[in-house]
């Protein structure tokens, strides 16, 4: 039988978090593209937008008025998609099933200035907006009835970001969603038959050979998962394991802090354009358990394939089989490692 060669040769890999699996097409980038081409985004904002309904000052849409805020700012969605006074009844006819789902959703500024993306901000700047992420998921999860608290970023208007004022949500809500069930299961069944963290042990695996980190410090690693389904996909994970973001010591909030400013610059300068991605933490549930099982990570999921223009569409056979790759992680995380960790818009 011929070895398997990554690079050549199409295959699957094992997603261990999830338990689910990504075909991964590496020949496939040797085809002409003929397909559709986005608009690159290469405007710099300025600093402040009288229309924007999340710049200090100004009004929002839903008739609430953002203070002059100096660093960060979080308010109730206005237009939240999960309630925190709702129906939690359930539903059930013959087949169908359905139940009431509460929950809470925050916006979350990240700089009064308009113009600025994480990359673009100052170190100390980003560990506000950590401090921030830390008192809402404590916050949050405090709440009798909250069970899961998901933070998380769309940047860019090909990931359906409709105003490019820095900004995350957070939304919590009632019942563990399925992403996190997953990794909940897999996470515990690791440390039922090991007592060892499964994110931990990947983490000396990646080290040790190397080939797809990107970035390192001393609290802090930057990869791409062997498992990537998008094609540069990162993971930022903590070298200690913590359950959830409120377990850093200073210092390693301010690595974290470092690897997330250091990380986001180099999407940008892969194709020297403000880089869309979503970008997600996964963190152990809120629903009154130890997870001792939890260590707590951080996920990009950027859409871009080969240019600022051309993005990586989910559909046909990743809508009805399973998720596939053209690039592999190994190449993605080559290319990453290799930028300069100065912002193409400062070289």
């Amino acid at each position: 039988m011929q070895s398997l060669d990554f690079y050549e040769h199409p295959h699957r890999r094992y997603n261990i978090l999830t338990g689910e699996w990504v075909l991964v097409s590496p020949h496939r980038t040797k085809r002409p593209w003929q397909g559709k081409v986005e608009k690159a985004d290469t405007s710099r904002k300025a600093s402040y937008d009288a229309t924007c309904y999340l710049c200090p000052g100004n009004e929002r849409v839903g008739g609430g008025q953002n203070p002059n805020y100096p660093d960060t700012f979080v308010f109730t969605n206005d237009f939240a998609a999960l309630l925190e006074v709702s129906s939690d009844a359930p539903f059930q006819e013959g087949l169908l099933q359905a139940k009431g789902e509460r929950g809470i959703c925050k916006v979350v500024c990240f700089s009064p200035d308009h113009g600025l993306t994480l990359p673009q901000m100052e170190v100390s700047a980003i560990s506000k907006v950590i401090e921030l992420w830390q008192a809402q998921y404590q916050e949050l999860g405090a709440i009798d009835f909250i069970q899961h608290v998901q933070i998380f970023e769309n940047k860019g208007e090909i990931m359906g970001c409709s105003n490019p004022h820095p900004h995350g949500q957070i939304w919590a809500q009632s019942t563990i969603p399925q992403e996190t069930r997953l990794k909940t299961i897999q996470q515990d069944q690791y440390w039922h038959d090991n007592q060892r963290s499964l994110l931990g042990d990947y983490l000396a695996q990646e080290l040790k050979e190397g080939s797809r980190i990107v970035l390192e410090n001393e609290n802090f690693v930057a990869l791409v998962p062997f498992w990537a389904i998008w094609p540069y996909e990162a993971m930022i994970i903590p070298r200690r394991q913590m359950r959830d973001i409120t377990g850093m010591a200073e210092e390693e909030k301010h690595a974290f802090s470092e690897i997330l400013k250091a990380l986001t610059i180099r999407f940008d300068n892969l194709f020297e354009t403000s880089f869309p991605y979503s970008a997600g933490i996964h963190q152990a549930p809120t629903d009154g358990q130890e997870h001792p099982e939890w260590h707590w990570h951080m996920s990009f999921y950027p859409p871009l394939l080969r240019s600022a223009t051309v993005k990586k569409f989910m559909v046909g056979y990743e809508l009805f089989a399973e998720p596939q790759r053209d690039v592999t992680a190994e190449y993605a995380a080559e290319r990453l490692r290799n930028l300069s960790g100065l912002h193409y818009s400062e070289a």
